[in-house]
């Protein structure tokens, strides 16, 4: 049976390249030879054991590839074609997907609902990271790739755009609004982009490395705060002469950042959560107003399928978001756990690293 090169979770502290059988297509998937994928900040949470797979699994979840092979069932697509799919890749056809919420899908239970169930590629069934992906539901997942679009344009579109972006989305953020975004690593910057996007007119990025902090700024930041150098929350309660902001995003997964967002919320402001934690979070009761201070805090997981990726790839299409300057490094599949290395501990400067065969 023809062989694949894939990086597989081994046991926490440990991923590594290894090879397993190239797989079968069944009626309703698509075999992708992968072109480009990364690595994401959820990785190194199961690298770290933070977050729990099987050992044994193929690990990533942000492909864009050229369709090897197509199932028979397969309408609409043809071999040899470029897409993307989302790092959310749900079924369509579950209670939670006809209810769009695709991130949640349930697709097999009795009720239709599942948390985190939308995300299978590198979560329950194997991942991006490899030279070959089975994508399953193919027709509700795979986006073609707009002629002219490099991969490395599209790259972050699987995740990371997709997962800033719906900060922005869930936040409901109106045209004049002011935002904080709490750390501006590659999902806290596309925060920012799509705050800017959705028409937020003054927006804060908390930040302390200087080429991220520069990054925010072409993003679409009117003012970056070194958290080193003064404390966000008063920098932020000052230049809003304590009014506080309409919208706080998270974006790091952290007590503090969680915390400082919650702290520089106007009266009934919301505070948008995309962080993935790794312990329990405390609500300060101030920060908090007793629980009557008409706050709102929501969560989401960047949602995924087709007509999402269309969307975003129509964003880079008309030129009004570039995440390009996200990929700081590059490096060949065989490398991966040098990668693996260089992102988890976040040195030179990364942000992000694309892969490739």
């Amino acid at each position: 049976m023809p062989k694949m090169k894939v990086a597989i979770f081994v046991e926490p502290g440990r991923i590594v390249l290894d090879e397993k059988p190239i797989p079968d297509v069944g009626p309703l998937d698509a075999l992708l030879r992968i072109t480009t994928t990364t690595i994401c900040g959820t990785d190194i949470h199961i690298l770290k054991g933070e977050y729990p797979v099987a050992r044994g699994l193929t690990i990533g979840h942000e492909p864009v590839g050229i369709i090897e092979k197509l199932g028979s069932a397969v309408k609409g697509y043809r071999e040899g074609q470029r897409v993307i799919a989302g790092a959310i890749s749900p079924s369509g056809y579950s209670e939670a997907c006809l209810c769009g919420c695709h991130s949640q899908d349930g697709a097999g239970t009795k009720h239709g609902w599942k948390p985190l169930g939308g995300w299978r590629f590198g979560n329950t069934i194997d991942g991006a990271q490899a030279e070959y992906l089975l994508v399953p539901d193919a027709m509700t997942n795979l986006a073609p790739v707009p002629d002219g679009l490099t991969d490395e344009q599209v790259l972050m579109c699987p995740d990371i755009l997709s997962t800033g972006f719906s900060g922005a989305e869930s936040a409901r953020i109106r045209i004049g609004d002011t935002v904080a975004v709490f750390a501006q690593g590659p999902i806290g910057l596309c925060a920012t982009a799509g705050a800017r996007l959705m028409g937020a007119t003054s927006i804060f990025a908390v930040e302390s490395l200087p080429e991220r902090m520069e990054v925010a700024r072409r993003m679409g930041a009117d003012h970056v705060i070194d958290f080193t150098k003064v404390d966000p929350v008063d920098e932020i309660m000052n230049l809003t002469d304590g009014r506080g902001v309409d919208v706080a995003i998270e974006a790091l997964g952290r007590q503090e950042t969680f915390e400082g967002a919650l702290r520089v919320l106007r009266p009934a402001g919301t505070l948008s959560s995309l962080g993935v934690y790794s312990g329990d979070l405390k609500i300060p009761l101030g920060a908090f107003w007793a629980g009557i201070g008409d706050l709102k805090i929501v969560t989401t997981l960047c949602p995924g399928g087709k007509e999402r990726m269309r969307r975003l790839m129509g964003a880079v299409v008309s030129g009004r978001v570039d995440t390009r300057p996200l990929v700081t490094h590059r490096f060949k599949l065989d490398q991966i756990e040098e990668a693996y290395d260089l992102f988890a501990h976040q040195r030179d400067g990364v942000l992000k690293v694309a892969i490739t065969p």
